[in-house]
């Protein structure tokens, strides 16, 4: 109903905050916003929210590529953002770290600040072997939903397995229950 209102009074685009579920983002789509942004407001309104990031992806995911997904909350590293972006969002908000630099040094402590994001991102980039922001995908995060696997010249273990690889190597000198890739 109030995104209908809105859509009445102006022919700007719509984008909706605040969204941290699949249910919440399909029916935003629904209604026709312009886009979503994730976020928890910084988790000032309600106790034991979750954090943006961990929503992220259902929200992505349950959107399925029809409007643009930003992400707001919790970026103070150049790392997050390389986070935020390989979980599917297009962009994303940068609030604290501006204000402490603001707050610090005023408009030379914000542009600090950007360009140390910056920096960082790049590095991260370049580190993950990605050479544009095009390169950074899902595949260069892990999350309690990714199997996590430790690679070696020979082997990818299951972390689990690992352990039971590793203690045989440790007790008897052999390495049992290894899967070669």
């Amino acid at each position: 109903m109030d995104i209908e209102w809105l859509r009445s009074i102006t022919n700007l685009p719509i984008l909706i905050k605040g969204v941290l579920t699949r249910e919440d983002a399909m029916k935003a789509v629904e209604v026709g916003v312009s886009g979503i942004i994730v976020s928890n407001h910084g988790a000032r309104q309600l106790d034991y929210v979750p954090a943006t990031i961990s929503a992220l992806e259902e929200v992505v995911c349950a959107v399925g590529g029809k409007v643009p997904v930003l992400f707001d909350g919790g970026i103070r590293r150049g790392t997050d953002v390389f986070k935020a972006l390989a979980l599917g969002a297009q962009a994303v908000f940068i609030g604290r770290p501006v204000i402490y630099g603001l707050a610090v040094q005023g408009e030379h402590g914000v542009r600090r600040v950007v360009q140390m994001l910056k920096d960082e991102l790049e590095i991260t980039m370049a580190l993950s072997g990605c050479s544009s922001v095009k390169d950074i995908s899902r595949r260069h995060v892990r999350t309690e939903q990714t199997p996590i696997y430790v690679v070696t010249s020979y082997c990818a273990l299951n972390l689990c397995t690992a352990q039971v690889w590793l203690n045989n190597l440790y007790h008897n000198g052999t390495a049992q229950n290894r899967r070669t890739i």
